[in-house]
């Protein structure tokens, strides 16, 4: 059997809207002859209920039309559930109110004259082309987006993967290794007195490096389920940072923040370890407050330290700001980086809780 032909693409669906109805006849019928599907409307209450219905890819527009103001038919194209795209046609001496027009969206205008129907193909043409290279892009936008958000998901799975490793696996055997070590060392205690201080070294090594699987698994699995996750991660992540010994840092809330969302979570979790650990070890801090609230629709997430700031270039603190600035934009929060006085690195994530 012969494979079925793939079906043409529709062709461009215009709209022209205009009051002169000879006018209006003509750019119909020039707009038809180059291919195009084109619908009419000889007013503009006729063209808003066709709109409520339709989908245009393009509306060619009237400057004056007599029954709708102009500017709250453009702002009906611009603001309405899905953004028309538009050019205007205006008379002679409505330059300069085509040209205000296209400052509020207008991709391009027409004057009506006696080229006009002549020049109308091309305009037409390159106001359609403009906007396919426009969905191209957001296209493209969308999918890198899509695919970023999938590569840190997977390593977001990677690392919960390698902590339950860590904890279920290589802690559990080395806390077996440490029990055998403390029950030799009672067993030789009388008998053979060196070589149970010995095993008691070995037993003191095995539960510090206990400890340290323990902290790692802790680190690569940092928030579990629920809306309080967030708040529990943030009070561990305080918790394991002053163990280091090194800094001091403290976890401050006026209240309970739950988040329900889980990749805000997670990312949010992120942005507050990436600021943490380059304070640690880029900025040589001394003091971190991590700080959590909500504030008017949106939540807050604050990183302040007392280090020696941002850094120069080759630190690797620029790309830890950078996946921080990432992970912010993955959720549509916003965040700012700013030196406080006095010293140190202030960073702050403001999340809309609307989304």
């Amino acid at each position: 059997m012969p494979a079925a032909s793939a079906q043409p693409p529709a062709p461009p669906a215009l709209l022209v809207v205009d009051d002169d109805e000879g006018l209006l006849l003509l750019m119909s019928e020039a707009l038809r002859e180059e291919g195009y599907a084109v619908e009419s409307a000889a007013s503009g209450r006729t063209a808003l209920r066709w709109l409520e219905r339709n989908r245009a890819d393009l509306v060619l527009l009237d400057l004056k039309l007599a029954d709708v103001d102009t500017k709250a038919f453009i702002a009906r194209l611009e603001n309405g559930p899905v953004r028309v795209p538009f050019i205007v046609v205006t008379g002679q001496g409505d330059e300069r109110a085509a040209v205000d027009v296209m400052k509020r969206g207008a991709l391009d205008y027409l004057m009506k004259d006696s080229a006009m129907l002549d020049l109308l193909p091309s305009v037409v043409k390159r106001a359609l082309d403009g906007v396919a290279r426009e969905q191209a892009l957001a296209d493209a936008r969308a999918e890198r987006v899509r695919l970023e958000a999938e590569v840190l998901a997977a390593s977001e799975r990677e690392r919960h993967s390698i902590g339950a490793d860590l904890h279920d696996g290589l802690g559990q055997l080395l806390t077996a290794v440490e029990f055998m070590c403390t029950a030799l060392k009672e067993e030789t205690s009388r008998t053979q007195p060196e070589i149970s201080a010995r095993l008691g070294q070995m037993g003191g090594i095995l539960r510090e490096a206990v400890a340290q699987t323990r902290f790692l698994s802790r680190g690569l699995v940092p928030v579990g389920e629920g809306p309080e996750a967030l708040h529990q991660g943030l009070v561990a992540l305080a918790e394991r940072t002053n163990a280091l010994g090194r800094v001091r840092c403290e976890f401050e809330t006026e209240e309970a923040v739950e988040v329900r969302d889980a990749a805000a979570t997670s990312h949010l979790y992120r942005i507050a370890q990436e600021a943490v650990n380059n304070a640690v070890k880029h900025a040589r801090a001394t003091s971190i407050v991590i700080r959590l609230g909500r504030q008017p629709g949106r939540l807050f997430l604050g990183v302040e330290d007392d280090g020696v700031g941002l850094g120069s270039p080759g630190t690797g603190k620029g790309a830890g700001l950078g996946l921080m600035r990432h992970r912010a934009s993955l959720i549509g929060a916003s965040l700012a980086v700013s030196p406080r006085r006095g010293g140190g690195v202030s960073i702050v994530c403001h999340w809309p809780l609307e989304s």
